[in-house]
């Protein structure tokens, strides 16, 4: 027999199991549940590829937002010297 085969192990590999598949469901409803969420926003006017990148950096720890910052002032340090629009 192989490590995690037996009686008790079937029905601990059968809750994982089970319960995998309710957070999976649960997670395709919170995904419907988001997409009507921007597909309002974009009917009351707003962008939601804007938006996206909203709640991005929303949610990004202050560690990765500090580094975006720095790119962000590189890049317009590079498009200042190239003479592109800020």
């Amino acid at each position: 027999m192989t490590e995690g085969t037996g009686h008790n192990s079937n029905a601990q590999l059968r809750s994982i199991v089970d319960r995998i598949v309710k957070l999976e469901e649960e997670k395709a409803e919170r995904a419907e549940d988001i997409r009507g969420v921007f597909a309002e926003a974009k009917g009351n006017g707003f962008d939601p590829a804007a938006l996206r990148v909203v709640v991005k950096e929303k949610r990004e720890d202050n560690e990765k937002r500090k580094k975006r910052q720095e790119r962000e002032e590189i890049v317009t340090v590079y498009r200042t010297q190239l003479g592109l629009p800020l």
